[in-house]
C-alpha cells in the first residue's frame, strides 16, 4: 500500500522513514512548515540519526498540501493537537472516500477532528512509546536503540478489516513492533495518564527523563497521579490494558531506556510553543468532572504548565556577576 505523512515532524519522520526503509512501501510527506519543506528539497532528503550517532541521507518525497497529487490508500496523521483542526481543512481536498487514516498522537481530542473527514471505520488509532526528537529542518534524532519501538494499534469504529491488518503487517515489517488492541479507549488513555506524568513533569522542572527518574520521590508522585487518572477512568467507564501497577513500573523501565530523551511536551515549551497540557492532564480532569470526580493533583498540573509558560516572558538573560 501507499502511504502520506501528514505532518513531517519527529513521529512523522519516524514512521514514514521506517515504513520506507524497512518496509519498503511508498511514502509522501506531507508539511506545511516552510523551512521543514526548503531544507529537504535542498538537500534531497531527510538527515536521520539514531541516539545522536549514525547520521545518514534518507531521499525522501515532500510536498505542500495544494500541490499534492497523490492518492496513498493511508494517511498517517502526527500534528500537535492544537494545530490539527487548521491542517486538516487545509488537507481537506486530498482526502477521498476509500482512503484509510492512522493517528498515535499524543494526548485526546484528535480522533473526533479526523472523524469529520473520514468514516469512522476507516480510522485506526494508536499509541506510541516511541521518542523521537526534531533537530531542526530536515534533520531527525530517532532515540533508543534498534528494536525498542513499541507502539499499539485500535479501530476508532468497527472491527479490523482487510486495510487494517494490511497495516499493521506493513507496520511489523517496518520494526514498529506494533501490537493489536480491541479496546480503543483503554489502549489511548493508558498512554495519556502515562504522558500526564513524565512529560508533564519532566517540562515543568526541564529535565531529561534519566534526570526526573533519579528523584527518590518519583514513584509516590506517579502512584498518586496515577490513582487519581484511573479513578476517573473507571467511574467512566473506561478499562486501561494496563494495570496501574504496569504504569506505576513503566516510568522507572521507560524514563530508564530514555535517560538522555526530553519529552515532545517539553520540547514545544522549550521552543516558546504552546504545550498540549490541556489534552493530556487537562482531558484526565475533564474525564473526572464528568463523571462527579475532581482530579485535583491533574487539575493542578495543568495550571502549572500554563503557568510555566506564561512565566517565560518575564525571563531575562544572566547577568554576569562582576568580579571583586
Amino acid at each position: 500500500m501507499k502511504y502520506g505523512i501528514i505532518g513531517a515532524g519527529a513521529m512523522g519522520y519516524r514512521y514514514g522513514v521506517m515504513l520506507q526503509e524497512n518496509a519498503g512501501v511508498d511514502v509522501d510527506f506531507i508539511d506545511t512548515w516552510e523551512p521543514n519543506v526548503a531544507k529537504v528539497r535542498e538537500q534531497g532528503s531527510v538527515d536521520v540519526a539514531r541516539d545522536h550517532q549514525n547520521h545518514h541521507v534518507v531521499p525522501i518525497n515532500i510536498y505542500y498540501p495544494e500541490e499534492y497529487q497523490g492518492h496513498p490508500d493511508v494517511w498517517i496523521v502526527f500534528k500537535k493537537q492544537m494545530q490539527l483542526a487548521d491542517e486538516l481543512k487545509r488537507d481537506a481536498s486530498l482526502f477521498h472516500e476509500d482512503q484509510y487514516v492512522f493517528a498515535a498522537m499524543n494526548g485526546m481530542g484528535h480522533f473526533e477532528k479526523i472523524a469529520q473527514y473520514f468514516p469512522e471505520n476507516h480510522i485506526i488509532g494508536g499509541t506510541a512509546m516511541i521518542a523521537t526528537v526534531l533537530n531542526g529542518p530536515g534533520t531527525v534524532d530517532f532515540m533508543g536503540p534498534k528494536g525498542s519501538e513499541a507502539m499499539h494499534m485500535s479501530k476508532y469504529a468497527g472491527h479490523i478489516d482487510t486495510t487494517t491488518k494490511q497495516v499493521m503487517a506493513d507496520f511489523k515489517a517496518a520494526d514498529l513492533n506494533p501490537i493489536w488492541s480491541d479496546n480503543f479507549m483503554g489502549m489511548c488513555m493508558s498512554k495519556v495518564v502515562f504522558n500526564a506524568v513524565t512529560n508533564s513533569l519532566c517540562t515543568m522542572f526541564e529535565i531529561q527523563m534519566g534526570q526526573f527518574i533519579e528523584y527518590p520521590g518519583v514513584k509516590d508522585m506517579a502512584t498518586q497521579m496515577f490513582n487519581e487518572a484511573y479513578d476517573a477512568c473507571e467511574r467512566a467507564g473506561i478499562k486501561l490494558i494496563e494495570t496501574r501497577q504496569e504504569e506505576i513500573d513503566s516510568v522507572e523501565t521507560v524514563s530508564r531506556a530514555y535517560k538522555y530523551h526530553y519529552p515532545s511536551m517539553y520540547q514545544d515549551f522549550s521552543k516558546g510553543r504552546p504545550t498540549e497540557v490541556d489534552y493530556i492532564n487537562g482531558y484526565i480532569a475533564k474525564i473526572g468532572r464528568e463523571h462527579d470526580y475532581v482530579c485535583r493533583v491533574h487539575e493542578f498540573v495543568t495550571h502549572e504548565v500554563h503557568l510555566a509558560e506564561m512565566m517565560r516572558q518575564y525571563r531575562h538573560p544572566e547577568i554576569p556577576v562582576a568580579e571583586k
